[in-house]
């Protein structure tokens, strides 16, 4: 058929044009919903190894176990959430049912840590941790894939790729607001007559995290939700496991060992399994970069919890600090592809991605020298902390005279004679006992002063890893256990007082011009008070006049009464203030955040180019399971308690970091770089789309 009028041909012949789908409206509430629970997530994980030593009185070594317990759980559940989705309940459920249990221990971890409620906290604790971790690993491997079910490919395919930049921009988010909110609620928030507020830095992640689940169920109407498309990662384990029984079974041999499950399974899943196994096999030596990436929360808050913490008229918190990393995230990824990755290929320090990875392992063992450095330094302000085999003994003179010290150790046939000075203290800090050792004394006053008529004489009993002290009084020498551990915000204080009328003891902080602590003179404990100047008050009389109470410090002051009626005092420093400036930190943060962008990013974006898209969401659950066996390795470590400084547990991990790249190293330069491509047409979006987003912004999920 011929066309008569050409302008008539023209609109025949044009093609309809195309309607433009509108953005779906559902991803912010799919958004708002990321941002709640990263801030809830990571707010409760930044305070949370200070809680379980300080609130619940777990040792260094016990708080780190727990809190990468914790992690661990927290990066295995992903495995189950991705079983649960896929071949159960679908996304939106296992999101909305999992986050319950997620909000639920967020507020049993809440009211469990306020006092006046009286739960077990030991019990309460671990039981709101662990339905955190179920609840936050599980939701991990749904929500983004969530958000990618709402678009319509491959109309919205440049919408899909806008909404995973925000999605992993308010993940960022969440966590650097969290990161930095939260341990000011702990510090500087007073609640239920103590001098910090865990309560609240819990309460506000649980109130975020019930947030984002009515945000979440807000948008179901807007909603696309799609029924469960089966659990691949259970296909792919039937399948290997298939191959191997099959395997054993027949004389055959086959070029490849899971072509013996070609009987049940098609040659496309077959080969897609090879390509993963490919892949996972450079996957063996993840976990220890992982081992130390997550001691920013646990090992490295401990150490930056024993140092000097005011810059200027601000403090920054120990748990504070780890804030850096996200900040120096966005920092550096434009900066590495701009620069620093250009400048290592002109220098032919890297050509292949792995290659990136073992600098950034080799990184990451560099921060751990630098925080072992750090650590050697910190020694010093340490005190001495008490050892296994050993006691310590410390004699103080509660009265303004000498004493005589007359000591006998029967056991190694020494004898010490000293004074110890008025209102002085005699220390002696490594003597042998095991378990208890009983050493003979006689503390005589010494002549031509108020003391020369007292005596006294008995045995000192000395129990092995115990600071065992002695006051002398008036009619007595009486006993304490001291705790001479540096004192975590704050400082420690202990009044000994040798007086004729019991009265009060006042510190007026001259600063406030408020009284910061009123003790009675018959109140021996220790006390954990905020630093700064104080003048010292007995019966309200000063007796010594503006002392800079130090952080970290443990003070002992011995307070004396003469006979007219007045009263003087001496401060004895037990152990001293920190005095290492925490910004000394800052370098291992940065070696180490550079070491995650060249080993963390590279890895993630290296392992979805080089899996079949078929298998992405295995290699995802995979990716996230080598976090988990990382914090492991930690848990052994610490458990094994087979090191006695800290220092050499740093230098440990930096040398288990090297060997560990050097096998990778090995592993790399055998690895054949292969393009793959899909065996499936329908794949889940989310599974499409996720190598396209950027690594900068998909790092901090992991």
């Amino acid at each position: 058929m011929e066309c008569e009028d050409l302008q008539n041909c023209k609109l025949l012949t044009r093609k309809p044009k195309k309607r433009k789908l509108p953005y779906p409206k559902s991803v912010g509430f799919i958004v708002t919903n990321e941002f709640c629970e990263r801030f809830s997530y990571y707010g409760i994980r930044t305070v949370l190894s200070l809680y379980l030593r300080d609130k619940l009185g777990y040792t260094d070594d016990s708080a780190t176990v727990i809190y990468h317990v914790f992690v661990m759980f927290a990066y295995f559940f992903p495995l189950i959430g991705a079983m649960i989705a896929d071949g159960w309940l679908g996304r939106f459920r296992t999101i909305f049912y999992l986050s319950l249990v997620y909000a639920t221990g967020s507020i049993l971890l809440s009211v469990t840590a306020m006092p006046p409620v009286s739960l077990p906290p030991l019990e309460f604790t671990i039981l709101a941790l662990l339905l955190i971790a179920f609840g936050t690993g599980g939701i991990k491997p749904c929500v983004s894939a969530f958000g990618g079910d709402q678009f319509k490919l491959p109309e919205q395919e440049k919408y899909l790729g806008y909404f995973f930049s925000l999605f992993y921009f308010s993940i960022n988010a969440g966590s650097l607001i969290s990161t930095f909110l939260t341990p000011i609620l702990r510090a500087d928030v007073k609640c239920f007559g103590e001098n910090s507020c865990y309560s609240l830095a819990f309460g506000v992640p649980g109130v975020l995290m019930i947030i984002s689940i009515i945000f979440f169920v807000a948008g179901k109407r807007l909603y696309i939700i799609k029924n469960p498309a089966g659990n691949v990662l259970g296909k792919v384990a039937s399948c290997i496991g298939h191959a191997i029984m099959n395997s054993c079974k027949s004389k055959q041999k086959r070029e490849h060992w899971l072509d013996h499950a070609d009987d049940k399974y098609d040659a496309n899943m077959i080969e897609d399994i090879k390509s993963l196994l490919r892949v996972l096999v450079l996957f063996l030596p993840l976990p220890v970069f992982w081992a130390l990436f997550d001691q920013q929360g646990s090992r490295w808050t401990f150490q930056a919890d024993r140092m000097e913490q005011d810059i200027g008229s601000w403090t920054l918190k120990a748990d504070q600090m780890q804030v850096i990393n996200p900040l120096l995230i966005l920092v550096f990824i434009p900066l590495f592809e701009v620069a620093i990755y250009p400048f290592m290929t002109y220098c032919k320090l890297i050509k292949k991605p792995l290659h990136k990875m073992i600098w950034g392992g080799i990184l990451a063992a560099f921060a751990f020298i630098i925080s072992g450095v750090v650590e050697l330094n910190l020694l010093p302000t340490y005190g001495t902390p008490v050892a296994s085999g050993l006691a310590q003994l410390r004699v103080y003179n509660g009265h303004d005279c000498n004493f005589t010290l007359n000591l006998h150790n029967p056991y190694v046939n020494t004898t010490v004679n000293t004074t110890v000075g008025p209102l002085g203290v005699y220390e002696e800090l490594d003597i042998e006992a095991n378990p208890l050792i009983e050493l003979p004394y006689i503390l005589q006053g010494s002549q031509d002063s108020s003391c020369e008529n007292i005596t006294f004489n008995g045995h000192f009993h000395l129990l092995e890893k115990t600071a065992n002290s002695y006051f002398i009084a008036d009619k007595s020498v009486y006993s304490f256990i001291d705790n001479n551990n540096k004192a975590i915000d704050g400082v420690s204080v202990r009044f000994l007082s040798n007086v004729i009328t019991s009265t009060t003891i006042t510190l007026q902080d001259n600063k406030k011009n408020r009284t910061k602590l009123l003790i009675n003179t018959d109140d021996t404990s220790q006390k954990i008070i905020d630093k700064g100047n104080c003048n010292v008050l007995v019966n309200g009389v000063i007796v010594k006049e503006n002392f800079e109470f130090k952080a970290g410090a443990v003070y002992t002051i011995n307070v004396f009464e003469t006979n007219n009626g007045t009263y003087m005092a001496n401060v004895v420093t037990i152990t001293p203030p920190n005095s290492v400036h925490i910004l000394w930190l800052v370098p291992q943060y940065v070696v180490l955040t550079m070491g995650e962008v060249m080993f963390s990013v590279t890895g993630l974006e290296f392992s979805f180019t080089q899996a079949p898209a078929s298998m992405k969401s295995v290699l995802t659950s995979v990716w996230l399971l080598t976090v988990a066996f990382g914090n492991l390795i930690v848990v052994f470590i610490v458990e094994g308690n087979f090191l006695d400084a800290q220092w050499k547990e740093f230098f440990l991990f930096a040398g288990l970091m090297l060997l560990d790249m050097l096998i990778f190293m090995l592993m790399a330069f055998r690895y054949k770089y292969v393009e793959l491509k899909s065996s499936e047409e329908n794949l889940a979006i989310g599974e499409i789309r996720m190598p396209d987003v950027k690594p900068s912004l998909q790092s901090k999920e992991n």
